[in-house]
């Protein structure tokens, strides 16, 4: 199979045509007769992966070939376009946009130490205000959040990674308070230096 699909950049197109012809031999080896009631030809079988990989170019060859196994796994029928980019979806960790908002409203400060269940909800959490979401009702902060998830999300997907900033480290040095008699021999010397 050759197509003039553009993969994104990053992403080996003989690597996503290989994929996508292993896919096709998978489900026919799976799916029998379902697949063949599919695609009962050579020319539809053809058509057909060219569909299929111009809907799949955007993601990776190894995240394609794992949520089509997922599907094999988990389905009875004949996978559909749909179907696989929901698994592909879920194959970068990522929690659903619901989940992703519960566990920003509910997570604990210092933000950047808690134990995140992916980055992006972070940076969604971040982006939304950290502030904004632990005031404000659902109604109101779920659309906020669920936007800044969906787009940090389409970032990850585009091969982004992201890092949550490490914690602050601890000081060299870490000042003590001045006593009272220190605090007044300061206040003296600088009473002399102002000429007060």
């Amino acid at each position: 199979m050759t197509s003039e699909v553009s993969a994104r950049p990053g992403i080996d197109k003989e690597a996503l045509i290989n994929v996508i012809n292993q896919l096709f031999a998978e489900f026919e080896l799976v799916y029998h007769n379902q697949y063949n009631k599919a695609f009962p030809n050579a020319e539809k079988v053809s058509y057909a992966k060219k569909l299929w990989l111009s809907h799949l170019s955007d993601h990776p060859p190894q995240i394609i070939l794992k949520a089509a196994h997922c599907a094999i796994r988990e389905s009875e029928f004949l996978p559909t376009i749909r179907g696989i980019l929901k698994y592909c979806d879920d194959g970068y960790g990522l929690p659903d946009a619901r989940s992703a908002y519960l566990e920003a409203c509910r997570a604990s400060s210092p933000k950047n130490e808690f134990n995140w269940s992916h980055p992006a909800v972070y940076y969604a959490g971040r982006e939304s205000d950290w502030y904004f979401l632990a005031g404000s009702q659902e109604q109101q902060g779920f659309p906020v959040f669920k936007r800044n998830y969906t787009l940090i999300c389409e970032r990850v997907i585009a091969g982004e990674t992201l890092s949550i900033p490490l914690p602050k480290a601890i000081p060299e040095t870490i000042n003590t308070p001045l006593s009272n008699d220190q605090r007044k021999q300061r206040l003296q010397s600088l009473r002399k230096e102002l000429k007060i």
